[in-house]
Protein backbone atom coordinates (compact mmCIF):
# COMPACT_ATOMS: atom_id res chain seq x y z
CA UNK A 1 0.00 0.00 0.00
CA UNK A 2 2.98 2.26 0.88
CA UNK A 3 4.30 1.80 -2.45
CA UNK A 4 1.07 2.50 -4.21
CA UNK A 5 0.48 5.61 -2.64
CA UNK A 6 4.46 6.86 -3.27
CA UNK A 7 3.84 6.07 -6.51
CA UNK A 8 0.33 7.83 -6.87
CA UNK A 9 1.95 10.89 -5.10
CA UNK A 10 4.94 10.92 -8.07
CA UNK A 11 2.84 10.43 -10.60
CA UNK A 12 -0.12 13.18 -9.16
CA UNK A 13 2.16 15.63 -7.21
CA UNK A 14 -0.27 19.08 -7.41
CA UNK A 15 -3.61 16.51 -6.14
CA UNK A 16 -0.99 15.39 -3.45
CA UNK A 17 -0.51 19.24 -2.62
CA UNK A 18 -3.84 20.18 -2.74
CA UNK A 19 -4.59 17.78 -0.17
CA UNK A 20 -2.00 18.66 1.76
CA UNK A 21 -2.41 22.40 1.91
CA UNK A 22 -6.40 21.75 2.86
CA UNK A 23 -5.22 19.73 5.59
CA UNK A 24 -2.54 22.53 6.62
CA UNK A 25 -5.45 24.84 6.27
CA UNK A 26 -7.68 22.73 8.66
CA UNK A 27 -5.20 23.01 11.56
CA UNK A 28 -4.17 26.16 10.87
CA UNK A 29 -7.53 27.13 11.45
CA UNK A 30 -8.46 25.11 14.17
CA UNK A 31 -5.59 26.67 15.80
CA UNK A 32 -6.93 29.76 15.36
CA UNK A 33 -10.31 28.98 16.65
CA UNK A 34 -8.41 27.64 20.00
CA UNK A 35 -6.87 30.42 20.81
CA UNK A 36 -10.61 32.76 20.51
CA UNK A 37 -11.73 30.84 23.07
CA UNK A 38 -11.43 31.92 26.48
CA UNK A 39 -9.67 31.47 29.02
CA UNK A 40 -6.30 30.55 26.36
CA UNK A 41 -6.60 33.84 25.33
CA UNK A 42 -8.28 37.21 25.60
CA UNK A 43 -11.54 37.34 23.61
CA UNK A 44 -10.64 37.78 19.77
CA UNK A 45 -12.59 37.71 16.63
CA UNK A 46 -11.53 34.44 14.94
CA UNK A 47 -11.38 35.91 11.20
CA UNK A 48 -8.44 37.72 10.99
CA UNK A 49 -6.72 34.63 12.28
CA UNK A 50 -8.80 32.63 9.25
CA UNK A 51 -7.33 34.88 6.71
CA UNK A 52 -3.88 34.48 7.66
CA UNK A 53 -4.07 31.04 7.49
CA UNK A 54 -5.22 30.98 3.92
CA UNK A 55 -2.74 33.42 2.92
CA UNK A 56 -0.12 31.16 4.06
CA UNK A 57 -1.55 27.68 2.95
CA UNK A 58 -1.78 29.78 -0.60
CA UNK A 59 1.96 30.43 -0.76
CA UNK A 60 2.03 26.60 0.04
CA UNK A 61 1.69 26.41 -3.53
CA UNK A 62 4.57 27.27 -4.70
CA UNK A 63 6.82 25.29 -2.32
CA UNK A 64 8.89 23.48 -4.72
CA UNK A 65 9.23 26.37 -6.86
CA UNK A 66 10.12 29.39 -4.11
CA UNK A 67 11.18 27.33 -0.85
CA UNK A 68 12.42 30.24 0.66
CA UNK A 69 10.07 32.80 0.02
CA UNK A 70 7.20 30.38 0.91
CA UNK A 71 9.12 30.18 4.35
CA UNK A 72 9.11 34.06 4.65
CA UNK A 73 5.47 34.62 4.17
CA UNK A 74 4.15 31.75 6.62
CA UNK A 75 6.81 32.92 8.99
CA UNK A 76 5.00 36.29 8.99
CA UNK A 77 1.62 35.66 8.87
CA UNK A 78 2.36 33.23 12.00
CA UNK A 79 4.00 36.60 13.26
CA UNK A 80 0.82 38.71 12.48
CA UNK A 81 -1.25 36.44 13.87
CA UNK A 82 0.78 36.25 17.29
CA UNK A 83 1.07 40.07 17.32
CA UNK A 84 -3.02 40.47 16.97
CA UNK A 85 -2.92 38.04 20.21
CA UNK A 86 -3.35 34.16 18.72
CA UNK A 87 -1.29 31.61 20.70
CA UNK A 88 1.82 29.98 18.60
CA UNK A 89 0.06 26.53 18.62
CA UNK A 90 1.83 23.49 16.41
CA UNK A 91 -1.42 24.07 14.81
CA UNK A 92 -1.19 27.69 14.37
CA UNK A 93 2.32 27.54 13.06
CA UNK A 94 1.36 23.92 10.68
CA UNK A 95 1.75 26.17 7.21
CA UNK A 96 5.33 27.54 8.59
CA UNK A 97 6.49 24.18 9.94
CA UNK A 98 5.54 22.72 6.80
CA UNK A 99 7.45 25.01 4.54
CA UNK A 100 10.03 24.35 6.67
CA UNK A 101 10.15 20.57 6.10
CA UNK A 102 9.72 21.26 2.70
CA UNK A 103 12.80 23.44 2.26
CA UNK A 104 15.05 21.14 4.30
CA UNK A 105 14.12 18.69 1.56
CA UNK A 106 15.04 20.63 -1.46
CA UNK A 107 18.01 22.73 -0.28
CA UNK A 108 21.02 21.88 1.71
CA UNK A 109 20.96 21.78 5.47
CA UNK A 110 22.99 24.90 6.26
CA UNK A 111 19.70 27.20 4.15
CA UNK A 112 17.63 25.11 6.30
CA UNK A 113 18.69 26.28 9.73
CA UNK A 114 19.51 29.74 8.94
CA UNK A 115 15.64 30.06 8.13
CA UNK A 116 14.49 27.95 10.75
CA UNK A 117 16.80 29.88 13.25
CA UNK A 118 15.22 33.44 11.40
CA UNK A 119 11.93 32.17 11.94
CA UNK A 120 11.98 31.67 15.37
CA UNK A 121 14.22 34.96 15.92
CA UNK A 122 11.23 36.70 14.48
CA UNK A 123 8.69 35.11 16.35
CA UNK A 124 9.69 34.12 19.81
CA UNK A 125 10.54 37.90 20.79
CA UNK A 126 7.05 38.65 19.26
CA UNK A 127 5.32 36.14 21.48
CA UNK A 128 7.10 37.69 24.66
CA UNK A 129 6.35 41.42 24.24
CA UNK A 130 2.46 41.44 22.59
CA UNK A 131 1.01 38.03 24.07
CA UNK A 132 -1.17 37.51 27.03
CA UNK A 133 0.69 37.89 30.36
CA UNK A 134 -1.21 34.91 31.41
CA UNK A 135 0.63 32.62 29.09
CA UNK A 136 3.15 30.67 30.62
CA UNK A 137 6.86 31.43 29.17
CA UNK A 138 6.93 27.44 27.74
CA UNK A 139 4.18 28.61 25.48
CA UNK A 140 5.06 31.57 24.50
CA UNK A 141 9.16 30.58 23.68
CA UNK A 142 9.83 26.55 23.77
CA UNK A 143 7.09 25.56 22.21
CA UNK A 144 7.25 27.56 18.98
CA UNK A 145 10.76 27.13 18.63
CA UNK A 146 10.24 23.46 18.97
CA UNK A 147 7.65 23.34 16.74
CA UNK A 148 9.56 24.80 13.86
CA UNK A 149 12.86 22.98 14.69
CA UNK A 150 11.31 19.30 14.16
CA UNK A 151 10.19 19.68 10.81
CA UNK A 152 13.77 20.83 9.24
CA UNK A 153 15.13 17.99 11.48
CA UNK A 154 12.91 15.67 9.57
CA UNK A 155 13.10 17.29 6.18
CA UNK A 156 16.71 16.58 6.30
CA UNK A 157 16.76 13.06 7.66
CA UNK A 158 14.55 12.68 4.20
CA UNK A 159 16.42 14.81 1.97
CA UNK A 160 19.68 12.11 3.58
CA UNK A 161 18.04 9.41 3.01
CA UNK A 162 16.64 10.22 -0.12
CA UNK A 163 20.43 11.09 -1.45
CA UNK A 164 21.54 7.62 0.48
CA UNK A 165 19.45 5.75 -1.88
CA UNK A 166 20.12 7.53 -4.94
CA UNK A 167 24.20 6.77 -4.55
CA UNK A 168 23.13 3.49 -3.77
CA UNK A 169 21.01 3.07 -6.84
CA UNK A 170 23.73 4.92 -8.82
CA UNK A 171 26.65 2.31 -7.55
CA UNK A 172 24.42 -0.53 -8.47
CA UNK A 173 23.90 0.77 -12.36
CA UNK A 174 27.41 1.32 -12.20
CA UNK A 175 28.66 -2.22 -11.29
CA UNK A 176 25.97 -3.58 -13.19
CA UNK A 177 27.00 -1.12 -16.50
CA UNK A 178 30.77 -2.06 -15.41
CA UNK A 179 30.45 -5.66 -15.51
CA UNK A 180 28.57 -5.55 -18.87
CA UNK A 181 31.29 -3.38 -20.15
CA UNK A 182 33.89 -6.35 -18.64
CA UNK A 183 32.13 -8.97 -20.31
CA UNK A 184 31.63 -7.41 -23.28
CA UNK A 185 35.95 -6.56 -23.56
CA UNK A 186 36.41 -10.32 -22.26
CA UNK A 187 34.28 -12.03 -25.36
CA UNK A 188 35.89 -9.18 -27.89
CA UNK A 189 39.36 -10.42 -26.51
CA UNK A 190 38.67 -14.09 -26.57
CA UNK A 191 37.45 -13.62 -29.97
CA UNK A 192 40.84 -12.29 -31.15
CA UNK A 193 42.56 -14.88 -29.77
CA UNK A 194 40.35 -17.62 -31.44
CA UNK A 195 41.04 -15.52 -35.05
CA UNK A 196 44.22 -15.14 -34.21
CA UNK A 197 44.37 -19.15 -33.59
CA UNK A 198 42.60 -19.72 -36.56
CA UNK A 199 44.76 -17.53 -38.94
CA UNK A 200 47.99 -19.29 -37.64
CA UNK A 201 46.67 -22.62 -38.21
CA UNK A 202 45.19 -22.14 -41.48
CA UNK A 203 47.55 -19.67 -43.25
CA UNK A 204 50.51 -22.45 -41.85
CA UNK A 205 49.16 -25.04 -43.33
CA UNK A 206 47.76 -24.19 -46.08
CA UNK A 207 50.69 -22.36 -47.35
CA UNK A 208 52.53 -25.30 -46.70
CA UNK A 209 50.37 -27.93 -48.30
CA UNK A 210 50.17 -25.34 -51.43
CA UNK A 211 54.41 -25.41 -51.16
CA UNK A 212 54.55 -29.44 -50.94
CA UNK A 213 52.32 -29.60 -53.87
CA UNK A 214 53.78 -27.43 -56.06
CA UNK A 215 57.70 -28.91 -55.57
CA UNK A 216 55.63 -32.48 -55.70
CA UNK A 217 53.72 -31.37 -59.06
CA UNK A 218 57.25 -30.01 -60.45
CA UNK A 219 59.18 -33.08 -59.36
CA UNK A 220 56.21 -35.68 -60.44
CA UNK A 221 58.50 -36.41 -64.14
CA UNK A 222 61.98 -35.29 -63.21
CA UNK A 223 62.24 -37.90 -59.77
CA UNK A 224 58.94 -39.69 -59.12
CA UNK A 225 60.09 -40.82 -55.49
CA UNK A 226 61.05 -37.78 -53.91
CA UNK A 227 57.69 -36.34 -55.53
CA UNK A 228 55.63 -39.48 -53.48
CA UNK A 229 57.64 -38.38 -50.59
CA UNK A 230 56.21 -34.91 -50.87
CA UNK A 231 52.98 -36.05 -51.27
CA UNK A 232 53.10 -38.21 -48.04
CA UNK A 233 54.47 -35.47 -46.11
CA UNK A 234 51.06 -33.54 -47.60
CA UNK A 235 49.00 -36.02 -46.79
CA UNK A 236 50.54 -35.25 -42.83
CA UNK A 237 50.10 -31.75 -43.41
CA UNK A 238 46.68 -31.53 -43.93
CA UNK A 239 46.37 -34.17 -41.04
CA UNK A 240 48.20 -32.25 -38.95
CA UNK A 241 45.90 -29.03 -39.63
CA UNK A 242 42.83 -30.69 -39.42
CA UNK A 243 43.92 -31.31 -35.79
CA UNK A 244 44.98 -27.98 -34.83
CA UNK A 245 41.89 -27.02 -36.35
CA UNK A 246 39.58 -29.17 -34.55
CA UNK A 247 41.56 -28.20 -31.40
CA UNK A 248 40.85 -24.31 -31.75
CA UNK A 249 37.81 -24.90 -32.76
CA UNK A 250 36.76 -26.93 -29.46
CA UNK A 251 37.51 -23.53 -27.21
CA UNK A 252 33.90 -23.00 -28.37
CA UNK A 253 32.70 -25.84 -26.59
CA UNK A 254 30.30 -25.43 -23.96
CA UNK A 255 31.67 -26.92 -20.44
CA UNK A 256 29.50 -29.15 -20.27
CA UNK A 257 30.77 -31.03 -23.80
CA UNK A 258 31.15 -34.56 -23.75
CA UNK A 259 33.81 -33.83 -26.10
CA UNK A 260 37.45 -35.59 -25.36
CA UNK A 261 39.80 -33.36 -23.88
CA UNK A 262 41.91 -31.27 -26.15
CA UNK A 263 45.60 -31.59 -27.09
CA UNK A 264 47.95 -29.65 -25.23
CA UNK A 265 48.67 -26.36 -26.88
CA UNK A 266 52.21 -26.63 -29.02
CA UNK A 267 55.01 -24.45 -28.10
CA UNK A 268 58.73 -24.54 -28.65
CA UNK A 269 59.08 -28.27 -27.64
CA UNK A 270 57.80 -28.90 -31.68
CA UNK A 271 59.70 -26.57 -33.27
CA UNK A 272 61.95 -30.32 -35.09
CA UNK A 273 58.14 -30.89 -36.50
CA UNK A 274 57.81 -27.45 -37.38
CA UNK A 275 61.13 -27.55 -39.30
CA UNK A 276 60.92 -30.81 -41.23
CA UNK A 277 57.37 -29.92 -41.74
CA UNK A 278 58.83 -26.84 -44.14
CA UNK A 279 61.79 -29.17 -45.03
CA UNK A 280 59.81 -31.33 -46.95
CA UNK A 281 58.04 -28.21 -48.91
CA UNK A 282 61.70 -26.99 -49.79
CA UNK A 283 62.66 -24.66 -47.06
CA UNK A 284 65.48 -25.41 -44.75
CA UNK A 285 65.49 -24.17 -41.38
CA UNK A 286 68.05 -23.68 -39.32
CA UNK A 287 67.71 -23.61 -35.44
CA UNK A 288 70.57 -22.06 -33.26
CA UNK A 289 70.28 -21.56 -29.40
CA UNK A 290 72.17 -19.16 -27.10
CA UNK A 291 72.40 -18.81 -23.69
CA UNK A 292 70.43 -21.82 -21.19
CA UNK A 293 67.42 -22.53 -21.70
CA UNK A 294 64.98 -21.60 -19.64
CA UNK A 295 61.40 -23.11 -18.80
CA UNK A 296 58.62 -20.61 -20.53
CA UNK A 297 55.05 -20.20 -19.23
CA UNK A 298 52.03 -21.85 -21.41
CA UNK A 299 51.47 -18.22 -22.37
CA UNK A 300 54.40 -17.21 -23.90
CA UNK A 301 55.55 -21.18 -25.00
CA UNK A 302 52.95 -20.84 -27.32
CA UNK A 303 53.26 -16.90 -28.38
CA UNK A 304 56.80 -18.35 -29.30
CA UNK A 305 56.08 -21.26 -31.38
CA UNK A 306 53.29 -19.40 -33.33
CA UNK A 307 55.64 -16.38 -34.05
CA UNK A 308 58.31 -18.53 -35.40
CA UNK A 309 55.28 -20.73 -37.09
CA UNK A 310 54.06 -17.21 -38.89
CA UNK A 311 57.66 -16.35 -39.78
CA UNK A 312 58.57 -18.99 -41.72
CA UNK A 313 55.12 -19.20 -43.52
CA UNK A 314 55.44 -15.53 -44.47
CA UNK A 315 59.28 -16.67 -45.82
CA UNK A 316 57.59 -19.62 -47.79
CA UNK A 317 54.68 -17.28 -49.23
CA UNK A 318 56.41 -13.76 -49.98
CA UNK A 319 60.19 -14.40 -49.76
CA UNK A 320 62.09 -16.24 -52.85
CA UNK A 321 64.47 -17.83 -49.94
CA UNK A 322 65.70 -21.83 -49.59
CA UNK A 323 67.03 -21.32 -46.43
CA UNK A 324 66.05 -19.27 -43.08
CA UNK A 325 67.43 -19.37 -39.63
CA UNK A 326 65.69 -19.36 -36.28
CA UNK A 327 67.55 -17.71 -33.54
CA UNK A 328 66.70 -18.33 -29.83
CA UNK A 329 68.70 -16.32 -27.45
CA UNK A 330 67.96 -16.81 -23.38
CA UNK A 331 68.23 -14.11 -20.83
CA UNK A 332 67.73 -13.84 -17.14
CA UNK A 333 64.52 -12.19 -17.76
CA UNK A 334 64.17 -12.86 -21.92
CA UNK A 335 63.67 -14.46 -24.66
CA UNK A 336 64.69 -13.06 -27.83
CA UNK A 337 63.76 -15.18 -31.30
CA UNK A 338 64.76 -14.00 -34.52
CA UNK A 339 64.01 -15.47 -37.60
CA UNK A 340 65.64 -14.49 -41.20
CA UNK A 341 66.41 -15.31 -44.54
CA UNK A 342 68.09 -14.37 -47.42
CA UNK A 343 65.28 -14.06 -50.19
CA UNK A 344 65.39 -11.45 -52.64
CA UNK A 345 61.90 -10.31 -51.79
CA UNK A 346 60.80 -9.61 -48.08
CA UNK A 347 57.32 -10.00 -46.66
CA UNK A 348 55.23 -7.41 -46.87
CA UNK A 349 54.93 -5.11 -43.47
CA UNK A 350 51.63 -3.99 -44.35
CA UNK A 351 48.32 -6.19 -44.77
CA UNK A 352 47.34 -5.99 -48.15
CA UNK A 353 43.68 -6.63 -49.61
CA UNK A 354 42.67 -10.12 -48.59
CA UNK A 355 45.40 -11.07 -46.69
CA UNK A 356 48.56 -10.23 -45.52
CA UNK A 357 47.15 -9.82 -41.88
CA UNK A 358 50.68 -12.12 -40.40
CA UNK A 359 52.81 -9.55 -39.30
CA UNK A 360 49.77 -7.46 -37.21
CA UNK A 361 48.94 -11.04 -35.69
CA UNK A 362 52.34 -11.45 -34.35
CA UNK A 363 52.74 -8.12 -32.86
CA UNK A 364 49.62 -8.75 -31.23
CA UNK A 365 50.54 -12.14 -29.80
CA UNK A 366 54.08 -10.44 -28.35
CA UNK A 367 51.99 -7.32 -26.90
CA UNK A 368 49.70 -10.16 -25.40
CA UNK A 369 51.82 -11.35 -22.98
CA UNK A 370 53.76 -8.44 -22.31
CA UNK A 371 56.90 -8.48 -25.61
CA UNK A 372 57.09 -6.53 -28.16
CA UNK A 373 58.19 -7.33 -31.88
CA UNK A 374 59.98 -5.59 -35.14
CA UNK A 375 60.21 -6.43 -38.32
CA UNK A 376 61.79 -4.91 -40.87
CA UNK A 377 64.54 -5.57 -44.37
CA UNK A 378 67.96 -6.92 -43.71
CA UNK A 379 71.16 -4.76 -44.72
CA UNK A 380 72.76 -7.75 -46.35
CA UNK A 381 69.39 -8.91 -48.06
CA UNK A 382 66.21 -10.81 -46.85
CA UNK A 383 64.24 -9.81 -44.24
CA UNK A 384 63.93 -10.42 -40.13
CA UNK A 385 61.41 -10.84 -37.32
CA UNK A 386 62.71 -10.11 -33.94
CA UNK A 387 60.46 -10.42 -31.22
CA UNK A 388 61.20 -10.12 -27.75
CA UNK A 389 59.45 -12.46 -24.84
CA UNK A 390 59.18 -11.89 -21.10
CA UNK A 391 60.32 -15.77 -19.59
CA UNK A 392 57.27 -15.40 -17.32
CA UNK A 393 54.77 -12.22 -18.12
Amino acid sequence: MNTSWQRYAKNHPRVVDTMAILLLFAAALSGTMLSSVEPFTQRIDWWPGALLAGVACTALWWHRSHPRTVVAITAVCANAGSALGYLLTALLLAPTMAALYWLAIHTDRKTARTYCFAAIALLVPTTLIVAPYHHSLILRTINPAFSLLVPVAWGTAVRLRRAYMEAVHARAEYAERTREEEARHRVAEERMRIARELHDVVAHHLALANAQASTAAHLARTNPDQAQKILTNLAGTTSSALRELKATVGLLRQPDDPETPLEPSPGLGRLSELTTAFASAGLKVTVTTEGEARQLSPGVDLTAFRIVQEALTNVTKHAAAGTARVRLAYSRDLLTITVSDDGETAAPTVPVPGGGFGLIGMRERAQSVGGRLQTGHRPEGGFAVTTELPIRP
